[in-house]
């Protein structure tokens, strides 16, 4: 599975963004996606997921009730909305996909993309 997030740019703080990963060589329909970030100078941290089904999404404490996660496994693309943005919010974006338990858990992930930059502006 190859991935490729985008929609990562410049915002001020308290605006949104659109995140999308979109999937090639297999269909993502049986996996998990995830996201997670990495701020500079820190380590990479969990943000989002969703079961292959839709059933369940997880949030990072930071971002619930900010951000969605959400998934279109007919065009194998996976989205996170992120609202009321704030320049902690600052990083580089990573999509992943694993067949896994521990959603919340990178070292579970199989698959991820390259990342796409976020930067809230104060």
């Amino acid at each position: 599975v190859q991935l490729q997030a985008s929609g990562g740019g410049l915002v001020q703080a308290g605006g949104s963004l659109r995140l999308s990963c979109a999937a090639s060589g297999r269909t993502i329909s049986s996996y998990a996606m995830g996201w997670f970030r990495q701020a500079p100078g820190k380590e990479r941290e969990f943000v989002a997921a969703i079961t292959w089904s839709s059933s369940k999404t997880y949030y990072a404490d930071s971002v619930k009730g900010r951000f969605t996660i959400s998934r279109d496994n007919a065009k194998n693309t996976v989205y996170l909305q992120m609202n009321s943005l704030k320049p902690e919010d600052t990083a580089v974006y990573y999509c992943a996909a694993g067949r896994l338990i521990d959603h919340m858990n990178e070292y579970e992930y199989d698959y991820w993309g390259q990342g796409t930059l976020v930067t809230v502006s104060s």
